[in-house]
């Protein structure tokens, strides 16, 4: 069997296989090169339905160290695992306060020397006198010093057990130390208020005051709500302390508790520990997420006007103008028809707001972190829209028209026309309006994605409401009718010229197909732009014809429409990719993309950084970077003052941007974001709508 193989590698083999496996012990103890671990109890004798404590004492060898509940920014909790011989329930792991080891931009925490982590353990009263109870403990950890080595070891340990009442405790004194160690219990007012990512925590408990306090650090229970390693600045208070905190890569939602340890070590080496548990209460210029009914209040208007708004962006503007040509059409009709129309109007917004509420419910009940525009994060939907503005487009130009046969599908509306098309249009309207962001719409949206089902459903109505107001308006006001033009061949022209902004919407969406999926994408949608127009023609030219030849005419349109929505599926097949790296080189190379890696090493240096978050989909990103942000006197500004320029790109789901905009109470893009040279806590937001000047106030050091 072992032919070709000398005696010496035979035996290397053996002792290699033996240091590869976790150190096996029969006895309570077992060694490493670097640790050794002890299984102790507080009792000799054990005794049924008594409480005793099994310790896992590990001694470390200097400049060595294992780790805490939270290990911090890098290493592993110490695990272990019990077994008994008979049916024995233990506790949670009693954690003794951890030191705090910093390496570079690295803080860890953790224990040197030696620490022992106490497990109660619960004896059942039906446990048998007279045979010992046997007790295995699987330890694994992690010891570091300049390199990281996980180890395990299997401990055992036999107690025997005596009759009720006659235990035995031992001396133990690592035990007891450990539990004199952990944490203690108290009763003192604690807030925790969040600003724009930065977290002040506010301790009432003037003896934390004391000069004789020297050096007072926060330990989080669960890595990832805080930045770790940024310095925790402690301030005194006419009460107590603030602390002033970083929020991490895993950013704390209003109402949630940051649970850990306020460790306060005094000159005299004497070091106490604290158990706190403060909820989160947010208050941000940009955010109303107090909780209460006056923040829902404000939260409703914000977004009420930001839907009024919504109605003068790029993206609605054109589908308005297109109703309010209809309206033109139809002004001989009397004043409560044209009222019912704006009502129905309304309707198909609200309706599809709703909807998209909805939607966003479930997900995030799935876990999914979404925010405004997400559908068009999917690539899916942006090829059926670009078919949509497309046919929208063939119609306006009279490519082909639709007449009553769609409207008189459904209901006892089909007796008045044109109520379909009002409430459709009000669906498109929505549909439209999401690569947009209006002013008021971001405090808005951020308080609602943070907020309870029924209160972002509310904030969803009434963002819908905003956006229907004006044509409702001008549906209910005699007034206003009367300063619309008299109708006329104008009207047809007018028509047909709102087609070529949805062929341009259009062209936009395919540009956004090409970054979200590739050039192949761009191939199948214009294809599917030949089949739509092929489908349109049929349906023009059947018009009139008799029965039969409409049959097969309508039968080719459902066909060809079939195959342009098949080639969707095809999408499937065509890898995801991020925006390529080459495109930095737009805007003359003057930014970089957005990773937290390098934003943190930014400004752990003191250097300005602007964030710039955005999507392809997103008009009003696109906007903003073309009229402001890549405009030679911003450019010259940023390169003469130092700044580097981060660009985080969301046309994608990216989780860790995600993160960010909920950071800064933000649902969706664009969010812009400026750290001062040297303030790295201090972030500056910019408004959503940007000119040269307010992107220069806001930079001016």
């Amino acid at each position: 069997m072992f032919k070709g193989y000398s005696i010496r590698n035979l035996m290397l083999w053996v002792l290699w296989m033996g240091l590869s496996l976790p150190v096996m012990a029969a006895s309570n103890q077992a060694s490493t090169p670097q640790v050794t671990a002890t299984l102790i109890s507080s009792h000799s004798h054990i005794a049924p339905g008594e409480q005793i404590i099994l310790g896992i004492k590990l001694d470390i060898l200097p400049h060595w160290h294992t780790y805490w509940r939270n290990p911090g920014d890098s290493g592993t909790v110490t695990t272990i695992g019990w077994k008994f011989s008979q049916p024995v329930e233990a506790g949670d792991v009693v954690w003794p306060l951890p030191d705090r080891f910093k390496m570079g931009p690295i803080v860890n925490y953790g224990y040197e020397n030696s620490v022992t982590l106490p497990t109660p353990l619960k004896l059942p009263a039906d446990l048998k006198p007279g045979k010992p109870l046997k007790v295995q403990a699987v330890v694994d950890w992690l010891v570091c010093k300049e390199e990281c080595i996980p180890q395990q070891v299997v401990l055992s340990l036999d107690l025997p057990v005596v009759a009720a009442g006659q235990g035995q405790k031992t001396a133990a004194p690592d035990i007891d130390l450990a539990l004199e160690r952990q944490p203690a219990k108290v009763s003192w007012p604690v807030r925790l208020q969040g600003s724009d990512g930065s977290l002040t925590l506010l301790v009432d408990a003037p003896e934390l005051a004391d000069s004789a306090v020297k050096d007072i650090w926060f330990y989080p229970y669960e890595w990832g709500k805080i930045a770790q390693s940024h310095e925790q600045v402690v301030t005194k208070t006419a009460t107590g302390i603030a602390i002033e905190l970083h929020a991490g890569d895993m950013p704390l939602q209003p109402g949630e508790a940051l649970e850990g340890v306020l460790i306060a070590k005094e000159q005299s080496t004497e070091t106490s520990g604290y158990l706190l548990n403060p909820k989160l209460q947010t208050v941000t210029e940009s955010s109303p997420a107090e909780t209460g009914t006056d923040s829902l209040l404000l939260a409703i208007f914000l977004a009420f006007a930001g839907g009024m708004v919504l109605n003068l962006m790029p993206c609605v503007f054109p589908v308005l103008s297109i109703k309010a040509l209809s309206l033109i059409s139809h002004s001989s009709l009397g004043r409560g028809e044209l009222i019912r129309q704006g009502l129905v109007y309304t309707l198909g917004v609200v309706v599809s707001f709703v909807a998209l509420a909805l939607v966003l419910v479930l997900l995030k009940a799935g876990g999914a972190q979404v925010g405004w525009g997400f559908q068009f994060q999917s690539a899916w939907f942006v090829f059926l829209m670009t078919y949509l503005m497309f046919t929208v487009g063939l119609n306006l130009s009279g490519v082909f028209t639709i007449g009553g046969g769609i409207s008189g599908v459904g209901s006892h509306l089909a007796d008045k026309p044109g109520y379909w098309g009002s409430f459709f249009t009000g669906v498109l309207a929505t549909i439209v309006a999401t690569p947009c962001t209006a002013p008021f719409m971001a405090a808005a949206l951020g308080f609602a994605l943070a907020r309870p089902a029924p209160e972002l459903i509310v904030i969803f109505i009434s963002l819908g409401l905003g956006l229907a107001f004006p044509y409702l308006l001008l549906t209910s006001w005699p007034g206003l009718q009367k300063v619309l033009p008299k109708p006329g061949i104008w009207m047809e022209y007018t028509k047909q010229f709102f087609a070529f902004p949805m062929y341009a919407a259009a062209v936009w969406l395919v540009w956004v197909l090409a970054q979200q999926q590739g050039e192949l994408a761009v191939v199948l949608v214009l294809s599917g732009f030949v089949l739509i127009a092929l489908a349109a023609w049929i349906y023009a030219i059947s018009r009139g014809a008799s029965s039969t030849r409409l049959k097969f005419a309508n039968a080719g349109v459902v066909l060809v429409v079939g195959l342009a929505i098949g080639l969707v599926t095809l999408l499937a097949e065509t890898p995801t990719e991020a925006l390529p790296d080459k495109q930095a080189k737009s805007l003359k190379q003057n930014w970089q993309p957005y990773s937290a890696e390098k934003l943190e090493s930014l400004l752990a240096e003191g250097k300005p950084v602007f964030l710039n978050f955005t999507a392809a989909w997103c008009i009003s990103c696109l906007v903003n970077e073309k009229v402001a942000l890549s405009q030679p006197e911003v450019v010259q500004a940023f390169e003469q003052q130092g700044i580097t320029y981060l660009k985080g790109d969301w046309t994608n789901k990216d989780a860790e941007i995600t993160k960010i905009l909920t950071k800064f109470g933000r649902s969706g893009v664009p969010l812009y974001v400026f750290y001062p040279a040297g303030h790295a806590g201090k972030p500056i937001e910019l408004p959503q709508i940007l000119t040269p000047a307010s992107v220069l106030s806001h930079i001016q050091p």
